[in-house]
């Protein structure tokens, strides 16, 4: 994950039983490419040493202990200059009132006041602390204050009892990072519409046509705008994936529901991922076909062509329009002839008969071909890495 390769993370660990999956959180950053620096409050030690942390992070973890060692007068100030973001998960009540009110009384909440970069909290307790007003005061102020606030969830609490309190789970966190750190990119201000999935062609109220796409390429392509800023929109088909932190979802099943979705969300640029289906039903059955009367004859129409229709439009919604070929033969020759039919900026060409690339797997190989005749040939790389390439390029196009 390129947003986070490199960046400086503190990460303060409070006193709740939550901190395990802080651990989990702090490997997740860890092996995304930041740098972590842990913060433990002297309740949070209480809970789990700071070798756990070390040991996922290979970077020393800070106690209150060093808040009067030798470097007390400049370690707080250090961590505020450089780190990239502040992160307090689990973030307990008591750690939230201290933010609040300015309390520094140790080395997690002194930094937090030396810090010069942006705040992200995780809350943690039981359902009764939360909903007090005087948390959901401080918890005003810190909002106010331009801190981003990550849950709580709703759940199974520690006390036994059900309600919000659960600290977040380490990928909603991990995405809530992405979007903050993402907020000054180069698409910041901008807003990209990105379609994902593959689409379903109802037979009757059971049945439906469908493909192979799983929509991975196209949640790796929200989440690389989002992680440079963009307003993104993430029009989806069915799919047993969960949308990134941060994209404003619209839910669809038709090619006839997504052309809908897509003419009414006008943006800078259109990423056109999706498998839409190229045939439908002509009829839908009212009613379960039965196979005790025997197969039935289906008679297929064309499906609404969105890339087409969106780039016929008199008055264009969308700056720059960005579409996929996924092929099983003569490749480049068939993205070719739709990016010039379809009167398309950008298309991505991948290749679905290879095994490590195309559906359902987590790789892909493609070939980015342009409407001024350059292209450019990618290996074999992660979807996250491809996403990370058009996004690029869209970028590029629209400036």
């Amino acid at each position: 994950m390129s947003i986070l390769s490199n960046k400086h993370i503190l990460l303060g660990v409070t006193g709740s039983i939550a901190v395990y999956k802080a651990a989990d959180l702090a490997s997740k950053l860890a092996q995304a490419g930041a740098l972590v620096d842990v913060i433990f409050t002297e309740a949070g030690e209480k809970f789990v040493t700071p070798l756990t942390f070390q040991s996922v992070t290979g970077r020393r973890a800070y106690t209150d202990s060093d808040l009067w060692g030798n470097e007390a007068h400049v370690l707080h100030v250090s961590f505020g200059k450089t780190a990239d973001l502040l992160l307090i998960a689990p973030c307990t009540a008591d750690t939230m009132a201290k933010l609040a009110n300015g309390i520094a009384d140790n080395l997690l909440t002194v930094t937090a006041l030396a810090a010069q970069c942006p705040l992200v909290i995780a809350p943690a307790m039981d359902g009764g602390m939360f909903a007090h007003p005087a948390t959901q005061k401080n918890l005003e102020i810190l909002k106010q204050r331009g801190a981003t606030v990550v849950g709580p969830a709703e759940g199974h609490l520690a006390s036994g009892l059900v309600g919000p309190g659960r600290m977040s789970e380490p990928a909603e966190i991990l995405g809530c990072v992405r979007m903050v750190l993402g907020k000054n990119g180069k698409l910041a201000g901008k807003k990209v519409v990105v379609t994902a999935g593959g689409t379903q062609e109802a037979l009757d109220p059971v049945r439906v046509i469908t493909n192979h796409s799983s929509g991975k390429q196209g949640y790796a392509v929200a989440q690389a705008a989002i992680d440079t800023g963009a307003d993104v929109c993430l029009i989806t088909a069915p799919t047993a994936l969960t949308p990134p932190v941060g994209a404003r979802v619209v839910n669809v099943k038709s090619a006839q529901d997504m052309i809908e979705a897509v003419l009414s969300e006008p943006a800078d640029a259109l990423i056109m991922a999706a498998a839409a289906a190229d045939f439908t039903p002509k009829t839908v059955a009212k009613d379960k076909m039965k196979k005790r009367d025997g197969i039935p004859q289906i008679e297929l129409t064309a499906a609404p062509d969105i890339l087409k229709t969106v780039t016929s439009q008199q008055t264009s919604l969308f700056k720059v329009v960005v579409g996929f070929a996924a092929e099983s033969q003569s490749l480049l020759e068939n993205a070719t002839e739709k990016l010039k039919s379809k009167k398309l900026d950008m298309i991505v060409a991948n290749d679905i008969s290879s095994t490590d690339a195309g559906f359902a797997v987590d790789t892909n190989r493609v070939t980015l071909l342009f409407a001024n005749g350059t292209s450019e040939t990618l290996p074999l790389m992660s979807k996250t890495e491809v996403a990370e390439k058009i996004i690029e390029h869209t970028s590029r196009l629209l400036e």
